[in-house]
């Protein structure tokens, strides 16, 4: 049985290697791609992603966020541990070494 991930301030978000995130030149979108599986992503979510690297944690992620979009960083970690927990939940993003 898998064990349900936490998205913590300290997890380290990847991309299991069953899932690709690309850029639909066709489209001009970024998309989630998983067998039988396609998940389309607003701006927001874009952002946020092509941040999972496997090495930052979502702290940094966060941080990295806040200074760029000169926002609140308690604002920012909130909705980026909501966003990375509803994909995790799917099984689109696990922890690094998990």
């Amino acid at each position: 049985m898998t064990d349900i991930l936490k998205i913590e301030d300290e997890t380290v978000p990847r991309f299991p290697k069953h899932v690709k995130f690309r850029h639909n030149k066709a489209r001009d979108e970024w998309v989630i791609l998983a067998p039988e599986r396609l998940v389309n992503l607003d701006q927001i979510a874009v952002e946020i992603l092509k941040m999972v690297d496997g090495e930052k944690k979502v702290k940094e992620i966060s941080a990295e966020l806040s200074k760029k979009f000169n926002a609140p960083e308690e604002t920012i970690i909130s909705d980026v541990k909501e966003m990375l927990q509803d994909l995790s939940d799917k099984g689109f993003i696990e922890e690094k070494n998990g």
